[in-house]
């Protein structure tokens, strides 16, 4: 099973040394990673502490449900993130992919998420 660890690495990687014919790609390769990296811990959090949220698999349903059992802050950032990161990974042809600074920021910002849920799962 890949981790939200794994992913996050995978998005870090790709962020310092984009894969040779990834030119225009990678920017928005490394927002999915960081999306599935949220996406994991989520699934993660829900199986120890909601199985019955866990099998529910809208994920809006789920970052609704944060709210109650991880406090309104940490709920609050997951779903910006989830958006934004689910934002970023889709090609508008009006819009610029995000930076290299902008996926550092969201990529410090899921690590900080992921473990918050880590640690209020335990």
């Amino acid at each position: 099973m890949i981790t939200a660890e794994n992913y996050l690495t995978s998005a870090a990687d790709l962020m310092t040394k984009p894969a040779t014919g990834t030119r225009g790609l990678w920017p928005r390769a490394s927002a999915w990673l960081l999306r599935l990296a949220l996406e994991a811990a989520l699934d993660r959090y829900w199986q120890a502490m909601a199985p019955s949220v866990a099998e529910c698999r809208n994920r809006r349903a789920q970052l609704m449900m944060l709210r109650e059992y991880a406090g309104a802050e940490t709920a609050q950032r997951a779903a910006y993130l989830w958006w934004a990161l689910s934002r970023a990974g889709h090609h508008h042809g009006y819009e610029l992919a995000l930076t290299v600074g902008e996926l550092r920021h969201l990529h410090r910002e899921v690590m900080a998420v992921v473990a918050v849920l880590r640690q209020r799962s335990q």
